[in-house]
Order: structure tokens, then sequence, then C-alpha cells
């Protein structure tokens, strides 16, 4: 396995090579469409590799092309040469980037930093310095600094460390408790949480624990609580829920998981965790995400430039490279001897009321009930985050325009319109609660339509239940999941259900009070997440001005013997507690 693993960062790193500038300080993968500047994208492609390079070296792995990243590096700090990157400013991509070159050092400085000359190592020093006093936003970004300093403390160059103890203070703040942090004083507990927030505390606390032992404890204390939630997110195959932004980051998904027994953390037994990580990364190497050179894309389940966010330049997706931290490890550890076990049987709802979430497993898949966390920042925010429910089996969708069901892909939405071309579905939800199996959240697609909604667990089907007042004309369609239609698909329509059957699975609706009437819809192609082409199911009803209660039951499943036998016994539907008239 250990070697599986070295050889999956040499088959990710090696096709770079013929990407570098002259100098080799840039890494030119495309043409960048990001909000930071070219030199920023080009470093970042530089940059984002060395997180599985560094502990690739780290644990005596080969790989003969350090020099690309040496020249480079001195290159890229040098002010006089043509490729240097430049200062960071505030706020600055450059940031970002730094802390990757920062986690480099701290891990592997006899092939980064021991190759330089006195006068090359004195630059990198001052330009790494340079970043420590920048404002940054404040989220998962104060960390950047926090590992710049672990570098420059592993090579011996000295700092302000006050400014390193003020950010990891207010890092502080973000905890929430059971092993949940927020990103930053916002609604969003997405894969942040452990790619981010969790990962570079639990690379503090390995690398910098003596110095700061309280704090070391209480970021594996939190570690730890964590895994008792995060592994409600995989499916028994390893898929993780695709939810929220940076997906094209993919297989960070289980960056986690590395990161456990990277410091120490037996969260759970040892080849549990080990399980985890692999199907994880088994999963990801069955997808077409690399091009015929082997670079990665942006997209997630295939190359879908669509999905990127503002911020995604062509080197993005090497963030995913963090997943290789156990390499690390030497070969003793007991996270590599330890014998993979499957998934620990686990309840089939799990509540989470810090994400505002429920998950709920059925036939190996998972689907997470969101009713709390919202981004509007980011391209495609009510997608990634306000979807009623995520698939591991049917992803999500994204629209491909503003007219229409086809060009809106409105799968897993309650989608609202005045003329029936144009519609408005739920973005920032609000006055949300976790009970039980249940989330609900209020949201306003108009000042005048106010929309109460309750999702409950009863897998593999979940309940929708919507209460909508309006003082406005409806016409209302609510979307199934959608799925591939490439292999064929078996639609049935007809007064209060839709369902289509393909290949890839099962999927439909159930109106409970039988007012609203089943469609199907096939989708513009690219805007599913995980399939190329897909068709929706749907129920359609216009709604007059004044109160109305939409309820309905939505299954999706596997095709086969168990899906129909699913779909011919949908639950009751919800009770007064749960969202009837009371």
């Amino acid at each position: 396995m250990r070697r599986w693993l070295q050889g999956c960062v040499t088959s990710l790193a090696e096709p770079l090579l013929p990407y570098f500038s002259e100098g080799r300080a840039r890494l030119r993968l495309g043409a960048n469409t990001a909000i930071h500047d070219d030199t920023a994208a080009e470093l970042e492609a530089f940059a984002r590799p060395l997180w599985g390079l560094a502990p690739l070296a780290a644990g005596g792995g080969p790989f003969d092309h350090w020099d690309h990243w040496v020249r480079g590096l001195a290159a890229g700090t040098d002010p006089d040469h043509p490729e240097y990157w430049g200062e960071p400013g505030p706020h600055d991509q450059r940031i970002v980037e730094m802390a990757a070159i920062g986690f480099a050092l701290a891990l592997a400085p006899d092939r980064l930093w021991d190759p330089l000359t006195g006068p090359e190592r004195d630059r990198v020093a001052h330009w790494l310095r340079s970043a420590l006093d920048r404002p940054t936003t404040a989220n998962n970004w104060l960390f950047f600094p926090v590992l710049i300093s672990l570098g420059l403390d592993r090579v011996g160059v000295p700092y302000d460390r006050e400014t390193v103890r003020t950010r990891l203070e207010r890092l502080e703040t973000f905890s929430l408790g059971d092993g949940w942090y927020s990103d930053g004083p916002t609604e969003r507990r997405d894969y942040y949480v452990p790619w981010a927030m969790h990962f570079y505390g639990l690379l503090y606390a390995a690398v910098a624990g003596d110095l700061d032992p309280e704090r070391a404890v209480r970021f594996r204390m939190r570690a730890s609580l964590f895994a008792r939630d995060f592994q409600h997110w995989f499916a028994d195959d390893g898929t993780a829920v695709p939810y929220g932004r940076s997906l094209t980051y993919r297989f960070a998904q289980a960056a986690y998981w590395g990161a456990l027994p990277y410091a120490g953390v037996e969260a759970l037994p040892w080849g549990v965790v080990k399980g985890h990580y692999l199907r994880h990364l088994r999963w990801w190497r069955q997808q077409p995400i690399t091009t015929p050179e082997g670079l990665l894309t942006i997209g997630y389940g295939y190359p879908q430039p669509a999905l990127a966010e503002q911020y995604n330049a062509p080197g993005s997706p090497y963030w995913a490279l963090k997943t290789f931290l156990p390499l690390a490890l030497p070969e003793s550890h007991p996270f590599w001897s330890a014998p993979e076990l499957p998934a620990p049987a686990v309840p089939s709802v799990s509540g989470q009321p810090h994400a505002g979430a429920v998950l709920m497993r059925a036939g190996g898949d998972v689907t997470l009930l969101a009713g709390r966390q919202h981004h509007s920042w980011v391209r495609h925010g009510a997608e990634k985050y306000a979807k009623f429910a995520y698939s591991t089996r049917f992803g999500f969708s994204l629209p491909a325009g503003p007219v229409g069901l086809d060009q809106g892909a409105y799968d897993s939405m309650l989608a609202l319109s005045e003329d029936g071309d144009h519609y408005r579905v739920r973005e920032e939800p609000a006055d949300s609660a976790v009970t039980d199996g249940t989330v609900r959240s209020a949201w306003h697609p108009w000042p005048d339509v106010e929309i109460t909604t309750w999702l409950t667990a009863a897998p593999p089907w979940h309940l929708r239940v919507h209460r909508i007042r309006t003082a406005r004309r409806l016409h209302t369609a609510e979307g199934g999941f959608a799925v591939d239609r490439d292999a064929g698909t078996d639609r049935r329509t007809g007064a209060a259900r839709a369902r289509i059957l393909s290949p890839a699975g099962l999927t439909g609706l159930i109106d409970s009070d039988g007012r609203r009437t089943g469609e199907t819809v096939d989708c513009l192609p690219g805007t599913n997440v995980l399939a190329r082409r897909t068709a929706m199911p749907l129920l359609t009803a216009e709604l007059p001005p004044g109160e109305h209660w939409l309820r309905c039951a939505v299954l999706g499943t596997a095709a086969g013997p168990e899906g129909e036998t699913a779909w011919k016994n949908p639950p009751a539907p919800p009770t007064p507690k749960t969202g009837g008239r009371t």
C-alpha cells in the first residue's frame, strides 16, 4: 500500500515537468481565469504539488526531479529574476501558496532548503517572512502564516512569533464544540473543516506540539471527536458526499483521515481509518479526472469548468495532494501494518446540528439533507450549499442557464417562478434546526413569499414538507435526483408521481397529497457533477396567492429489485410534528 501511494504522488507530479518555465519558478498549466493574477496562479501550480512531494521525501520515497522545485524556489524569491513571484499584499493568493512551501520546508528541508546557497536562503527567508504580518481573511486562511512559521522554525530562521500566536488565538474562536469548526464567522461547515481546519491543526500539533503542548492537545482532541460525525459522510465504496465549494480539490476529502495518523490521533481504530482513507482514494483513481497527459483538471467527477469557483486557476486541483501526508510516517507506524477494515456499522440516520444537516445511509449510499449552510459569494453557491439533498450516488447539478427547467437543472430543489420560465430557489436558509432526523429552515425567494421547509430522513427515502405563504401566483417545480441517462432510461409519470430508472439508479417523487403532476426533463449536458448527461423527475403545480402545503416522498437508490420494492412501499406522509398543519 505504501508503495502504491508513493506511486500515486509521482504519477501526479511527473506530468507537470514539461510545463515548467525556463527558470523553474512558474508552472503554466493553462489559461488562468481565476481572480488572482497570472503570477500567483503560476506560483500556485508550482507550490501545490509540494503537499504530496514533501511527505513523499520525508518518508524516504523516491522522486528524481527535486531540482525543478529547488531552482524554482531560488528564482521565484529573487527580486532581480524575471520570474520573481513578488511579495504578497493583503489577502493575497501568494500567502496560500507560501504555506505549501513552509510545509515542505518543515517536512523535507534536505530536499528544498539544503541545496540552496547562502544568498538564496536569505532571499527565501525574507520572502516567507514578508507574509507573516499581512492581513488575511478571518477563516482557514489564518493558518497559512502558521504553516509558513513551521518551515521557518525547521530551517532556523527567526521571525516575529507574536503575529503567529495572534492568528492561532483567533482560530480558536471558530471552534463550535463536538470537534466542529466554522470556516470563520460564517455559516459554512463544509469540507474546509476536515481538509483545512483539522488538517492544519493536526499538522501543527505534530510539528510544533512540544513548543505549544496545550494547544496541540486541543487540536488533537477536536480532531478525534470530529471522526464520529465525519465517518457518516462516506459511502461504503469510499465515495464522499459532494457538497459545498472547492470540490475540484477532489480527494482532499480524505486528507483528514491521513492527518490523523500523522499526528498520532487514533480517533477510530487504525484499520478503520485506513479503510476510509484507501477506499476513497481507490474510488477517485477510477474517475476520469485527468487530461491525456496526466494533469488534474478543473471539475469533480469529470472535467467540468463550470464547477470552478472564481479563485480556481489551472493548478488549484493539486491541493488534493494534501491527502498523501501519511507518506511522511515511517514504515513501522501501525497505520501501515494495521489490516484495512470495512467501515463499522453506524446508525442509518445521523443528525449533525453544527453542519445544519442530517445524513442518512441506505444500500451503501449516503444522502445529506441540508438546511443551514449557504455561501452567496462563490459561483453557484445556492446549488453547492442550499439544495435539499446531496447524494454519493447522484451528486448534484449546476444550472446551465437562466431559462427553463432543463437549463436550471433543479434537482433536489423547489423552484418557483412567476412566468414559468425564470425560477428562484432556496439560496440562504435561515432559522435552521436539526431535531432527530429532521432539518428545518426558512427562506424567502421574494420579500412577500415565505417558505418553511422540513426535510426528514426515512432511508432509502426522504420526506419533504414546505409551508408556502405567498402574495403572488407561482409556478412550482420540485426535483428529485438527476440520474445518468446515457445508457437509457425507463420513465413513468402521472398524477402525483414521477420516476426514472437507469442503470445508474432509480430516482422518483410521490406527492403525498396527490395534487401535483409528475414530469421528467432532460437537463442540459455538463450540469451534474458526476454524470455528464442526466434526466430528472419533477412534481409541478401552480399556486394562487395564499398559504399552501406541499408534501412529498423522494427516493434515490440503486437500480434493481430492492429499489423497485422500495418504490412500491413509500413511507407514510410526515406527521404534524415535522410539518403538518399545527
